[in-house]
């Protein structure tokens, strides 16, 4: 269970780092005050209404404005994540250098294989005793 809760949390983590960093625009258009059409990216369909010319009837003068209306909601990216790599302070490239070194060396292997007995005999036996006992291995 605690493995699936981890795991679980470093997804969501990755997720909240995704969203704060990407940036979008959302376009809408609203005719009157319905939502007619959302669009990410890119400029949002209109209804029409907009390209309707008003008629002048030769009695009766009418002017009227468009009831369709355009909002745009930007949100922008955080910078605060980007770190440049460009310029490394002295303590930064003696960490780095220090830590190859250390972990080059980890891996380094022995040229001969040191027996620490090959200096000494092994002890003298008074008698055989498997074979005064007759205990053979199979």
């Amino acid at each position: 269970m605690k493995k699936i809760f981890h795991k679980g949390l470093a997804v969501l983590m990755a997720f909240v780092v995704l969203f704060t960093t990407m940036s979008f625009t959302m376009d809408m258009h609203y005719c009157g005050t319905s939502l007619v059409d959302l669009s990410f990216y890119s400029n949002a369909d209109s209804c029409g209404m907009e390209k309707e010319q008003p008629t002048q009837d030769c009695e009766t003068e009418i002017t009227s404005k468009s009831c369709c209306s355009e909002h745009q909601l930007i949100k922008e990216a955080n910078q605060d994540l980007k770190i440049s790599f460009d310029k490394l302070t002295f303590e930064q490239q003696t960490f780095v250098a220090t830590f190859f070194y250390s972990y080059i060396n980890l891996f380094e292997g022995n040229d001969e294989n040191i027996s620490p007995f090959i200096d000494y005999s092994p002890p003298f036996l008074k008698r055989d005793v498997q074979i005064l006992y007759e205990v053979f291995l199979i």
